[in-house]
């Protein structure tokens, strides 16, 4: 996203937020086809390293010096994109169909959850811009 109006929002944190969730449902929705496979080992996304390095991402972005207009800027989420690629995890424990029923529920919500915010936004910043009262 390089839209300098949207980077003084919650937009591009959102982004991260779903691009994560759309992510761990993939991985979620391979354990449970692999449920009656021998010898599967669980695979999952952490939730808590992610939210780690998006917060020390904000905590960086604090500090830094915003670009010029007309500038592209730093991408301060570009670490936590990252991260995601390292975050994959093997459970060693037995893979049990309500674990993982209750993980793809609750990715789901928090999916929702960034979706629904980020659709306020939106509406917001479109009535902002057509003057509309909301």
């Amino acid at each position: 996203m390089s839209a300098p109006l949207l980077q003084s929002t919650t937009v591009p944190l959102l982004e991260q937020v779903v691009n994560f969730t759309q992510a761990r449902h993939g991985v979620l929705a391979g354990n449970m086809a692999n449920l009656d496979t021998p010898g599967y080992r669980v695979r999952d996304l952490s939730p808590e390293k992610f939210e780690q390095s998006l917060k020390q991402a904000l905590d960086r972005s604090r500090y830094a010096m915003p670009a010029m207009p007309g500038e592209t800027g730093y991408d301060r989420f570009a670490e936590v994109k990252q991260s995601m690629q390292s975050i994959l995890y093997h459970d060693r424990s037995d893979v049990s169909l309500e674990q993982q029923v209750m993980e793809i529920a609750k990715n789901q919500m928090r999916h929702n959850l960034a979706l629904t915010i980020m659709t306020n936004q939106f509406q917001l910043l479109k009535a902002a811009i057509s003057e509309q009262v909301v």
